[in-house]
């Protein structure tokens, strides 16, 4: 088969068929996480991120390569979930930007979107590793520059690119002694891999329909800490008015700027998002008219979509918790996003002060866009952001830079010890800088644990693991493994407790019965008298539990 150039339509189906690829191995994907826990997450992160891309495409009525390509990469930007997710929607955006340009794709223009699409990513690591995704990308990035001129046709170019992004992803082992040690590839790396030979095989005529999508809606997993019943009154603008431009002039920067100043000036909850062709806007005002208007200057308006908040403020059912979407009257100087994993770790962060808590955590990562909804249903001056898991951090600051009208900052926790830490150490007497330090300086004193089983046999900083051991990951590695649950606290604790110790706070999972937490604890008291313990339900699934040491 030849072929010489990729069409619009070709690429709407060979997207698909890759991304339906990956959702076929995704749990595969997930068994090559390096720690055998069971909430490895890569593959779903990815497959939750290339199919809101997907289903952003297939709704895409135009068959204009650049209004697919912005499909692509807005929908992967606002989908993209965990660090694999947030970095696979780089790699989408960086390939978009030289792709929208060509009326036609041919073997020059994909070997410029592989080199950017590499570019793209690794800017948006602040410490970018080897052995990884980004590795994978940038071999097949110069290799494809290095080969363009060598082919005309585009699938003899893709075997060869993706045959030495294959080869590279075999040596990621050698160049992380983690990855050697378990016995496996980078897992992003294999996704990348999963879906760029389902992009090729759409191309080759076998094509993958997408079929029902089921994505979670952008407020799915938002819990706020707010009144349980809110006036109408209480909203201070109206309209939610959504739509995307389509350019017929260039938007400078000036021009960015005094069309986000207009907008803030007749309403709030801003989000744009600007690219070369196209603006995508969400403002919330009392008149849609002059966003309307104001934009209409700029260009054709699409995806238009206003609604009535007032007429649809209603209350809604979220994972089993009653939640209102509420825009407060008057603006708080400082307010709080958290992730939680659990029902009881939900309730500690809206008791200690926490304004919108996100439900994700260990089991399903949050998406960009989950996260941009609770920063617009909170009406704050400046909102902190507590990620509480290191795979959560790249989709909170990407969701913090979109942003335009609120300042957002991200607290790096990683654990759901440190958030609750970080929470209790931000005060609204403090600057910015005042309390992100004090929130760092905090965090640094936390030592965390959590205690869950084995997926698989491995080993692991030379310890021997088993399917079915109770591990104990400390905030650097394993620290302890155990037939029982109660075994692997001990010894979790038995690494963490030294003379400096003054509490420490276990939070019990889901599969953890009451009875059983308040034994453990006792015994644990017993042996360390030096020591004050505090027992928490926290309600989380996977994790037996996790524990603070301060």
């Amino acid at each position: 088969m030849n072929l010489e150039q990729i069409d619009a339509q070709s690429l709407r189906s060979a997207f698909i068929t890759g991304a339906k690829s990956l959702e076929a191995k995704k749990e595969w994907i997930n068994e090559l996480n390096v720690f055998p826990v069971p909430d490895g997450d890569t593959g779903t992160n990815m497959t939750m991120t290339i199919m809101s891309a997907a289903k952003s495409l297939a709704a895409e009525e135009s068959n204009d390569i650049a209004t697919m390509c912005k499909a692509i990469a807005q929908g992967s930007l606002r989908g993209a979930r965990g660090n694999s997710g947030v970095i696979l929607s780089q790699l989408f955006r960086g390939a978009a930007k030289i792709l929208k340009e060509a009326p036609a794709i041919d073997v020059f223009e994909l070997a410029l979107a592989f080199d950017k699409a590499s570019e793209t990513a690794y800017k948006a690591v602040m410490k970018p590793k080897e052995g990884t995704i980004l590795t994978v990308a940038r071999a097949m990035g110069e290799k494809a520059l290095e080969i363009h001129d060598q082919h005309d046709d585009v699938i003899s170019f893709l075997e060869a690119v993706l045959a030495y992004g294959d080869d590279t992803l075999q040596k990621t082992p050698e160049m992380l002694p983690v990855l050697k040690k378990a016995g496996v590839v980078d897992s992003g790396g294999q996704g990348l891999m999963v879906i760029l030979h389902g992009i090729l095989e759409g191309l080759k005529g076998n094509v993958i329909e997408l079929g029902d999508v089921v994505l979670s809606s952008k407020s799915e997993s938002v819990s706020t800490a707010a009144r349980e019943d809110i006036d109408t009154a209480d909203i201070k603008f109206g309209y939610c008015t959504e739509f995307i431009i389509n350019l017929n002039k260039e938007f400078t920067n000036k021009d960015e700027e005094e069309f986000k100043g207009f907008l803030t000036s007749i309403g709030d909850s801003l989000v744009c998002v600007s690219d070369d062709e196209v603006v995508k806007v969400h403002v919330h005002t009392n008149d849609p008219g002059l966003a309307i208007q104001k934009g209409l200057t700029f260009g054709e308006l699409t995806n238009l979509k206003i609604d009535n908040m007032r007429e649809e403020h209603r209350e809604r059912v979220i994972k089993g918790v009653d939640k209102i979407l509420e825009t407060q009257n008057e603006k708080k100087k400082m307010g709080v996003i958290s992730v939680s994993a659990g029902s009881g770790l939900t309730s500690i962060f809206k008791d200690i002060g926490v304004d919108v808590v996100v439900e994700g955590g260990q089991t399903m990562n949050p998406s960009t866009e989950d996260i941009l909804n609770a920063i617009d249903n909170l009406n704050a001056e400046t909102i902190y952001i507590l990620p509480n898991n290191k795979n959560i951090i790249l989709a909170a600051e990407q969701a913090s830079k979109i942003v335009e009208n609120k300042k957002v900052v991200v607290i790096p926790t990683k654990t759901i010890p440190q958030g609750i830490t970080a929470m209790i150490s931000l005060s609204e007497e403090r600057s910015v800088d005042e309390n992100t330090e004090s929130a760092k300086e905090e965090i640094a004193n936390v030592k965390s644990a959590q205690i869950t089983y084995a997926v698989r046999n491995t080993t692991i900083d030379d310890v021997e693991i088993h399917e079915n051991d109770v591990m104990a990951l400390g905030d650097d590695g394993i620290i302890g493994v155990d037939k029982s649950i109660d075994g692997a606290v001990d010894k979790a604790l038995s690494n963490m407790v030294d003379e400096t110790s003054e509490l420490v706070s276990l939070y019990y999972g889901a599969d953890v019965s009451e009875e059983d937490a308040n034994k453990l604890c006792d015994e644990l008291v017993s042996k360390y008298q030096n020591v004050e313990f505090e027992l928490h339900n926290g309600g989380q699934p996977v994790y037996y539990y996790f524990i603070s040491v301060e």
